[in-house]
């Protein structure tokens, strides 16, 4: 076993793990660590605990409790990137290059500049880094990122009116399919499944275990049930939340009944469908 700390370095970023080094250390502490960045500044957001030396690899050590000092120069940093930003963003836009820069940040000595953008083709970035290294007189760092990350930085408001869950709450991205979207019975448009990122929502994976263990109970569309007055009628519409499906009977009336109420006899042929395990967008 060996012992571990957890720290983020955003305020809802991706946990990493680094050795305590013998130190003294809780939630909540801010420290000092190394990474391939260079130097930075985390959050504790996981205390000291032990796991398996195979879970973990190449574990580095927390270099020191950040200092009044530390912090300082963090906020120091912080406050030059807006300005940066815009500097930035205007030699980009002077070398006319097919990028959209997101955010800037320096590494806690100010050595290095890291500048986060995403783009769709290939970018020359020859031009740019010499512009960029008059400008900042510092290493410089061209990090290209996806859609999602991008709008992990951004931030927004989804369909549900509230914030995104990836600048809310959501630290690292899980898998999200088509097929998951299909589960559910969504509406398979880009205005329905996907986040501002264009991408498919991150929520949709929320309720999937949910609607799986659902369509195990209760008949689906296709199925034949036999209900309290008619026997082998094909079910039309499920509500999968609310436990209510439709059935049609042979005289062609429709009538809705509680899940609990009918009892599945055959599952109708259903011409197979491969899964589709891709996050792409139907367009409207």
């Amino acid at each position: 076993m060996v012992k571990v700390v957890g720290v983020a370095f955003k305020e809802v970023g991706k946990i990493y793990w680094f050795d305590p080094n013998n130190l003294t250390l809780s939630e909540g502490d801010k420290v000092v660590v190394e990474t391939i960045r260079g130097l930075e500044i985390g959050l504790i957001v996981k205390g000291i605990q032990e796991v398996n030396e195979k879970d973990v690899f190449e574990l580095k050590p927390v270099l020191r409790v950040a200092s009044m000092k530390d912090i300082k120069r963090s906020i120091d940093n912080e406050s030059e990137e807006a300005e940066s930003l815009r500097i930035i963003k205007e030699l980009v836009k002077q070398n006319n290059l097919p990028m959209k820069v997101l955010s800037c940040e320096f590494t806690l000595d100010h050595k290095k500049i890291i500048i986060y953008y995403n783009s769709d083709s290939r970018v020359d970035f020859r031009d740019l880094l010499k512009d960029l290294a008059i400008a900042f007189r510092l290493r410089i760092e061209l990090r290209q990122i996806g859609a999602r990350e991008g709008a992990k930085i951004i931030g927004g408001l989804g369909v549900c009116g509230r914030e995104v869950c990836c600048k809310s709450h959501l630290r690292e991205f899980s898998a999200v399919s088509m097929k998951m979207a299909k589960e559910q019975d969504m509406t398979l448009s880009a205005a329905k499944v996907a986040g501002i990122c264009g991408k498919l929502m991150c929520c949709i994976g929320y309720e999937c275990d949910f609607y799986r263990e659902q369509r195990k109970k209760i008949p689906g569309v296709g199925d034949m049930v036999n209900t309290p007055i008619t026997q082998n009628c094909p079910v039309i519409s499920v509500n999968y939340l609310r436990e209510l499906i439709k059935t049609r009977d042979s005289d062609g009336n429709v009538k809705e009944w509680k899940a609990s109420e009918v009892v599945r006899v055959k599952q109708a042929q259903m011409q197979a469908q491969p899964d589709d395990d891709s996050d792409d967008i139907v367009d409207d």
